[in-house]
Order: structure tokens, then C-alpha cells, then sequence
């Protein structure tokens, strides 16, 4: 494997490189660099935490000239998280470029301090799609002397909807610019934009055996959707942990688990995409110092967070595909670090557990839950430890003094003294837990499903004029399920059957009841017998953004059935807000 003194970077970024301790490159970072650094439109394959983010910042940098004061490189990233740790890096590797100015753009941050940054003149811009539109079309960013162009997690970009922003980004910029496209998967709408828009590019493919990294250990505990909270309480008492992600499915659900953790004495605080962008941002950084322990998150929330703290991800919320799981397991055991994923899942999940096992080819290991007695056991020690740092601190002296005289003034025996400063010490949260029954499922109630998809009833349709969008936008905003997700949809005169992944938990169902749709409730339940109507199939190829199906389109003179939104570039803009 050659160093990175054989890649021909600019002296400036190696010698940065040799201070913050980086010696050989990664396989990404090995056959990239090179390419990049010749000039080449360079396709990559690559899953996160496989450096990527080096492989094209420094060969950019060792082409950027410091005395233009224009934007000479620009990377699009599909979230304000991303974009922000792109721009941080490209910051840490230009640490010895004296003049050298990267400007991070993102929804969430006022225009202010943005239109100031542009009349500075940075020679690299970081932005989020639809931000960087916005200023093209004010007039405010000036890509005349674009030279280098960057699509970082591209497939991310299209599942959100942003491609056809990124087309048109591409279109504005000038012809003779190089362009980096990285996607950890190449769907068809991805290796159209390839063929688009990029000159000849040489495709790099970073395989690797497993998608999870083997120093991050993963277990799971099998627990019904009520009692997870008490089964997590138990855990974060037992369980040693620096810092912790707990990943949950909607944005209500971090808040109000945030607000119970702190109630039983955890230093947590949630992170969604209501946040505004300022207060994320001194979130995070009290994550990084150690003010908080405990981050309770969405996907897209912690989507590029990269805090050295965080030796544990919990899954309180399972996800509904493997991507996201191994991104958010990926938060942990970064640079060659070990790390630990904890997993809850119910009966009805055990079919996903299988997929992200099948999908990682690794065997996420059941985890037993802490019994009531090792809880106690451990709050003891630790009440124990307390004291013994106390006993070793100064100024202790007015303590003993007050203690001596008032046993000598009312009688009472020092130890009963030192038990009731203790109970003061205490408060009002019990020292021991109370013995709570857990009713953790059982291995015969534990078994794989049959199938992947089940057939859901929400009681809206024709008659209230539901639409397919409608229904797909309740579902994937107050859900947190992905389009790709959501099946056939069966619109009939009174009600609607919907294909969704088998298994969904309970406490999802519970928030998509009250959910309005049509100016009605979901109310959402499990369909009983009731059989999808579907519609004939046929091959096909693929459609605009590479996600139609076209066997699903109707033969001729057959009515069209309702179609499910798209993921992709088939989203409406008006079903994301702009990042």
C-alpha cells in the first residue's frame, strides 16, 4: 500500500496530513486521489466511514489556486449535517494553506451571513442543494470559474427528492469542469446522471465483506414496544457508555423521550429536523465536550455527525431498511475505534432483524436485559464511589464538626446522621429500582414472518378525495417511513388498503391513527383478510428517475389504478422542506 508521500498532493496538504497523524490511505482515498489529481471525472462506489470525504477533498485542494478569490470547487451534500462536516474537513486538511476560504450553505442559517461569505470569495463552496439554487438564482453565487464539482452521496440526494436540483446545479456550471459523483449505491436515476453529465469517468468500486464495521460489537433485546423504555432505563444504568445516539423513527418521539431520560437523572437532549439549525449545532457541541451524554435522534438529524465521544448507537426504533441501519451504527466505532450497537426488536420486527443480519452478513447476538438486582447492585457501587471521592476532598472539616455536635446535642447516633444527609443527598429519585416485571417475548413467540409487506386499512377514500400523494405524505413525514417503502395503494369508496413492511411497531401506529388525512383521521389498523386489488403486470423498463415501475402502467383501455409517490426525483418539492 503506498503513503500518501506518493500521491503527488500539494506539499501544503501533506504536511498537514503527517501532523494530524495520517500515514497510508484507504483503499477509496488509493484510487481516487490519483485520477482526481490527473483530472479525470472519477465515478465512485462507497459506503460511509470508508473516507471518501479525503479521497476528493485532497486532491481538490491540491489543485486550488489561493489567490483567486472565487468559488473554484463546488460539493453538493444532501443534508446541512453533511454539509457542515464536508466543510469542517476541508477546513482541517487546508490547515496550512494560509488564504484559503471554505464556505459551508445550507437551509436553516439566515441568508446574512452567507451573502457576507460569498463577497468574501471562497474558493470552495459546501452547500446543500436547494440552498445553493436559491443563490444561484438571486445572482449571489457566481460559478463562472467553477473547476472541480462534487456529488457527495448521490443516491442520499435522490431518495430525498433533491435530483432534479442537482441537474440543474450541473447544467449552470461550466463546461469544462471535473466532476466527482460518490454513492454508496448506483440506482438507475444515480447512473443517468453519470452518463449526463460526467466526461469518460473512471468507475471505482470500494467492495468490502461486511457493510458494518467488524470493531463495532451489535446485539439486540427482544422487547415489546411498551416496555422499552424501562428495558432502556435498565440498560443505561448497567451498561458502560461514554457518550450514546439513540435513534428513534419520528421527531415527537425524540423530544418526549429526551424529557423521560432527563426525568430519570440522564444528561440527554433531542435532535430533530424541527430544530432550528443554531440550536442543533450547540447541541452537538455539547455532545462533543461532554455536557451532555445522550443524544436522542432521527435519521436525517445525526445524518454526518461525527463526534469522537460516542462509543454507543442504540436502535430504540428498528429501521425499515439496511441503509439507514448501518449509517446509523456507523456514528460509533469511527477511526479504528471499537464501538457498541444495541438493537430493540418486538415479535412483529424479528423479518427486519433477519434482513440487516442478512444484509451486513454479520450475527447480531441476543443481549440479555439487567435484571432489577444488577440495576440495584450497580446504583450502590456507584453511591459507594460517591462517597469515597468525598471522603478524599478538602474541606470536609465544618462537615465532621456539625455532625459531632449535633450528635452530642440530640442523642443521635452518627450513623443515623450520615444516613439522613445521604437522603438528602439523594432527593427525591429512589436510590433503589423497584422490582418491574419485563415481559420479554419468547423464543416461540419470536419467529421470522413469512413475508416482508402486510396489508394496512385507513379509513379514508374516494368518497373524501383522497389522493395516493396524500396518503404517502402522512405516512413518510409523521411515519418516518421511506416512500420506497410503501407498496401498492388500493383506494376504494370508503376505505384504502395499503402494502407497508410487515411489523409495524405499535407505537407508530398509535401516531399515525391520529394523523389527518383528507381532512380525516388515518386511523390506520391492520387490514383483516382484506386482499389489495393488483394491477396486471408486464416488463418494463425504468422511468424518468430510474423508480417507475412500467409494469405497472395500465394496458390499454384499462383504467389506471392510484399510484404510490415515488422515492426519488418522483417526489413533489412540495413534500420536503428545502435543505
Amino acid at each position: 500500500m503506498p503513503t500518501f508521500d506518493e500521491l503527488d498532493l500539494d506539499p501544503r496538504v501533506l504536511s498537514t496530513l503527517t501532523e494530524i497523524g495520517y500515514e497510508t490511505p484507504s483503499p477509496i482515498q488509493e484510487q481516487t486521489i490519483p485520477l482526481l489529481l490527473e483530472g479525470r471525472d472519477v465515478l465512485g462506489l462507497a459506503q460511509t466511514g470508508t473516507g471518501k470525504t479525503a479521497a476528493f477533498a485532497l486532491p481538490v485542494l491540491s489543485r486550488i489556486d489561493v489567490d483567486v478569490h472565487r468559488p473554484q470547487a463546488l460539493v453538493l451534500a444532501p443534508t446541512r449535517e453533511l454539509a457542515i462536516q464536508v466543510s469542517d474537513a476541508f477546513q482541517t486538511y487546508s490547515a496550512n494553506m494560509p488564504g484559503l476560504n471554505v464556505l459551508p450553505i445550507y437551509g436553516g442559517q439566515s441568508y446574512g451571513p452567507q451573502l457576507a461569505g460569498l463577497r468574501r470569495g471562497p474558493q470552495i463552496v459546501v452547500g446543500t442543494p436547494g440552498r445553493l439554487i436559491d443563490h444561484l438564482e438571486k445572482g449571489s453565487l457566481d460559478l463562472s470559474a467553477l473547476k472541480h464539482l462534487v456529488l457527495d452521496e448521490a443516491d442520499e440526494m435522490l431518495r430525498m427528492g433533491f435530483i432534479e436540483d442537482v441537474e440543474k446545479i450541473l447544467q449552470s456550471v461550466p463546461a469544462g469542469r471535473q466532476v466527482a459523483l460518490f454513492s454508496a449505491t448506483m440506482p438507475t436515476g444515480i447512473r443517468k446522471i453519470s452518463q449526463s453529465y460526467l466526461n469518460d469517468p473512471a468507475e471505482i468500486s470500494v467492495k468490502t465483506k461486511t457493510s458494518t464495521a467488524t470493531n463495532i460489537t451489535q446485539r439486540y433485546v427482544p422487547v415489546r414496544g411498551t416496555q422499552k423504555l424501562e428495558a432502556l432505563t435498565r440498560i443505561l444504568e448497567v451498561e458502560p457508555f461514554d457518550a450514546m445516539i439513540v435513534f428513534v423513527r419520528t421527531k415527537q418521539l425524540t423530544e418526549e423521550l429526551a424529557e423521560k431520560l432527563q426525568a430519570r437523572g440522564h444528561s440527554a437532549q433531542a435532535i430533530n429536523g424541527d430544530i432550528a439549525q443554531p440550536q442543533r449545532e450547540r447541541t452537538i457541541g455539547q455532545l462533543r465536550d461532554g455536557r451532555i451524554d445522550i443524544l436522542v435522534a432521527t435519521d436525517v438529524a445525526a445524518r454526518g455527525l461525527d463526534v469522537e465521544r460516542i462509543s454507543h448507537v442504540f436502535n430504540y426504533d428498528i429501521p425499515h431498511d439496511t441503509e439507514s441501519y448501518v449509517h446509523r451504527v456507523g456514528r460509533t466505532g469511527r477511526a479504528g475505534r471499537s464501538g457498541q450497537a444495541i438493537l430493540f426488536v418486538s415479535p412483529r420486527e424479528r423479518n427486519l432483524l433477519r434482513s440487516i443480519e442478512k444484509a451486513t452478513r454479520q450475527t447480531i447476538e441476543q443481549m440479555e436485559l439487567p435484571s432489577v438486582e444488577a440495576v440495584n447492585e450497580r446504583r450502590l457501587a456507584r453511591f459507594s464511589e460517591t462517597i469515597t471521592r468525598t471522603l478524599a476532598a478538602d474541606g470536609l472539616d465544618v462537615f465532621q464538626e456539625l455532625v459531632r455536635n449535633y450528635e452530642r446535642e440530640h442523642g443521635v447516633p452518627a450513623e443515623q446522621i450520615a444516613a439522613a444527609l445521604a437522603s438528602m443527598a439523594q432527593g427525591d429519585r429512589p436510590l433503589l429500582l423497584e422490582p418491574e416485571q419485563i415481559d420479554q417475548p419468547a423464543a416461540s413467540n419470536f419467529e421470522p414472518r413469512s413475508a416482508d409487506t402486510e396489508t394496512y386499512r385507513v379509513e379514508v377514500g374516494r368518497r373524501n378525495r383522497v389522493t395516493p400523494r396524500a396518503l404517502v405524505g402522512a405516512l413518510t413525514n409523521e411515519g418516518g417511513l421511506a416512500s420506497k417503502h410503501i407498496g401498492h395503494i388500493d383506494i376504494r369508496n370508503e376505505h384504502t388498503l395499503i402494502e407497508l413492511p410487515a411489523g409495524l411497531p405499535d407505537d407508530m401506529l398509535g401516531k399515525l391513527r391520529g394523523t389527518q388525512v383528507a381532512g380525516r383521521g388515518l386511523r390506520i389498523s391492520r387490514a383483516d383478510g382484506e386482499v389489495i386489488a393488483r394491477r396486471p403486470r408486464r416488463t418494463g423498463g425504468g422511468g424518468r428517475d430510474g423508480n417507475r415501475d412500467k409494469s405497472r402502467q395500465p394496458r390499454k383501455g384499462q383504467q389506471r389504478a392510484p399510484q404510490p409517490a415515488r422515492g426519488g426525483a418522483g417526489k413533489r418539492r412540495g413534500d420536503f422542506t428545502r435543505s
